[in-house]
């Protein structure tokens, strides 16, 4: 919070290296260190102990509210879309929170912006992506027809850890649909920063380990992202900044009511995210 800019854009998920070979948005790409290698340990090192009544948080992440930081005054106001869920992806789509972010930035012209995107996180809804059966957490799911794979209620990452012979999902299939779900993202941070004025941000909460190993000890790959765990895919993130020579007059106010989320449907949410 203490760097410059007008609005922040978070993608949840985005390694730094990926990002770096994909992004063809205009402007300086830098990297940081994240302060945390999990959503979860992010938002709470960054916001946890502060208020920015002078910021309003547009929210797809469940930890948001898990950790309280939507209703206990942390930020001028939090815009929650968990409500706005796709039921059918299990995950908020970019384009829900392009129109949500828009129309913040026109309530609150004089306040800084964060855009929390909830890709590219797992699950995956690009065209590749949807081809791996793997969309949440539900044990109900299983062979969807068309060719797809039960998942016996596994994410990607889980079917990755535990070995996937026998099904069709690979290592290299897995990695596609991860840049594809960035590539998808992308698309929609575009049009976001076409209705924006300011000096704007793209970067991260954390990475994501897929197939590295923890060193200097042997392990097995690991795949996902854990709790305290200080890798340089987990925590190298992008810092991509564009510049722009209209610059909001930001100004700090008493937090407004946005309403907060029920305790069901942060669960429900964090289950569909792969977290439980």
């Amino acid at each position: 919070m203490d760097e410059d800019w007008d609005t922040l854009i978070l993608l949840d998920a985005c390694r730094y290296d990926m990002f770096a070979e994909r992004t063809a948005l205009e402007g300086t790409l830098e990297s940081r260190i994240s302060a945390g290698s999990t959503s979860e340990e992010f938002l709470d090192r960054n916001f946890g102990s502060g208020t920015f009544h002078d910021t309003v948080y547009v929210n797809t992440n469940p930890y948001l509210p898990k950790l309280g930081l939507d209703d206990d005054g942390t930020f001028h106001a939090v815009i929650d879309l968990l409500d706005d869920w796709d039921q059918d992806l299990e995950t908020v789509h970019p384009e829900t929170v392009v129109e949500a972010a828009l129309d913040a930035h026109r309530r609150f012209p004089n306040k800084r912006l964060i855009v929390h995107f909830m890709q590219p996180h797992f699950p995956f809804i690009g065209e590749t992506g949807r081809r791996i059966a793997a969309k949440g957490w539900s044990t109900e799911q299983g062979d969807g027809g068309g060719g797809e794979q039960a998942i016996d209620g596994r994410t990607v990452w889980q079917q990755l850890r535990a070995g996937t012979e026998g099904t069709e999902l690979t290592h290299e299939l897995a990695w596609e649909a991860y840049c594809e779900n960035l590539e998808v993202v992308l698309d929609h941070v575009e049009r976001l920063l076409d209705g924006i004025d300011g000096k704007t941000v793209v970067s991260a909460d954390h990475g994501n380990m897929v197939g590295e190993r923890l060193r200097p000890l042997p392990s097995r790959r690991k795949y996902g992202h854990y709790y305290g765990v200080y890798t340089p895919e987990l925590v190298r993130v992008p810092w991509h900044v564009i510049e722009s020579e209209e610059r909001r007059e930001i100004v700090a106010e008493p937090p407004v009511e946005t309403g907060g989320q029920t305790d069901d449907v942060v669960e429900e949410r964090l289950d569909a995210l792969g977290y439980r």
